[in-house]
């Protein structure tokens, strides 16, 4: 019986990439898993029809309906926000409005999913925030609004790890480099670019980035909060 058997897991943002990866570890273990897409719904019904587990559509940038659907889930044991939204280019060119909504989807929806989770939470649960090398290391331009929506997760799972701690739920975000996804494919026209800030040059694995959430999110991790973990080869070292 692994450890996640009969535990109740949400991945916001679980359809593609590292989220589906995610989905795919918790419900090998035994989880019941939950995740939900915005605009992926083939990729959402093919992994749930894959892992056994429930997409569910929602747009992270809405707060209220995203408070909504994890009130309406009942009790969590893990939480996982893996949704976020790139927004590159030049910062004088950028429309207001496309800044705002990354902020959105990247930093306020962490909070508050992270709040609502909380609030019938057991004992002992579980609260993963999928971040950024780059909240540490931004070694290109034209990403300044990116690094700062992800270097603000560190802040914030600080805060919620105090917040929180009395009742043994742990806060952490993980920092992911490059790693092999529809978007930022190993094999891709950036690779040699990404690479030649590494230590070890190659992208990750979902599997690996998985891994690292699965580990944080089982007993053995019960002592670990507040913190960031960086996977992502030397990228920011």
């Amino acid at each position: 019986m692994s450890s996640f058997h009969g535990k109740s897991v949400l991945v916001l943002g679980g359809s593609r990439g590292i989220g589906a990866a995610i989905v795919r570890r918790f419900a090998a273990d035994g989880a019941k898993v939950v995740f939900t897409y915005f605009s992926s719904p083939d990729d959402a019904q093919a992994l749930a029809a894959e892992t056994g587990s429930r997409a569910l559509r929602a747009d992270s940038g809405e707060c209220d309906a995203l408070i909504a659907l994890i009130v309406s889930l009942g009790p969590l044991d893990v939480l996982v926000v893996n949704s976020g939204i790139l927004g590159a280019g030049d910062p004088l060119k950028m429309p207001p409005d496309d800044i705002d909504r990354l902020f959105r989807i990247n930093t306020h929806a962490a909070y508050h999913a992270a709040v609502a989770a909380a609030r019938t939470m057991p004992d002992g649960g579980r609260i993963i925030f999928i971040g950024s090398a780059n909240a540490d290391s931004m070694p290109m331009s034209g990403l300044a609004a990116y690094s700062a929506s992800k270097a603000a997760l560190k802040g914030m799972v600080k805060g919620l790890a105090r917040d929180f701690g009395a009742r043994d739920i742990t806060v952490n975000v993980v920092q992911p480099g490059p790693t092999d996804t529809d978007m930022n494919p190993a094999d891709g026209p950036l690779k040699d670019v990404m690479h030649d800030f590494m230590a070890i040059k190659r992208h990750a694995t979902g599997a690996e980035i998985a891994g690292l959430v699965a580990y944080l999110a089982g007993p053995e991790a019960g002592i670990i909060t507040g913190a960031a973990y960086n996977i992502d080869g030397g990228f920011a070292a």
